[in-house]
């Protein structure tokens, strides 16, 4: 069986988004509103407030760094502004239960 090579990055690449808080900047790509891929570096590692400030928890998982709600919020408002591509064309839902749900700039 031949193995298909992923091409992802090709047609939508990471694109670069800053952190309004540490100014962390990281490679992110939005396949959709709900899928994130972010790619760190050594200086946004370093910049980060709140990865500084976590501890690691116990377990096998407990290295694992959950996110940064500093990172995602810029993230969401760049794709939001249009700044950060968002590959899938469904629109932003501001609210699933409401019968208006798409965002109108």
């Amino acid at each position: 069986m031949a193995v298909r090579p992923d091409v992802r990055l090709d047609d939508a690449p990471m694109q670069p988004v800053s952190c309004g808080t540490c100014g962390a900047v990281v490679e992110a790509r939005k396949s959709s509103w709900d899928q994130t891929s972010i790619q760190w570096n050594d200086a946004a590692l370093a910049a980060c407030v709140e990865r500084r400030a976590s501890s690691p928890r116990p377990g096998p998982n407990g290295a694992t760094f959950t996110g940064c709600a500093a990172l995602r919020d810029a993230i969401r408002e760049a794709a939001v502004r249009g700044t950060l591509d968002v590959v899938d064309a469904e629109p932003l839902k501001t609210n699933p239960d409401h019968h208006d749900t798409e965002v109108h700039a």
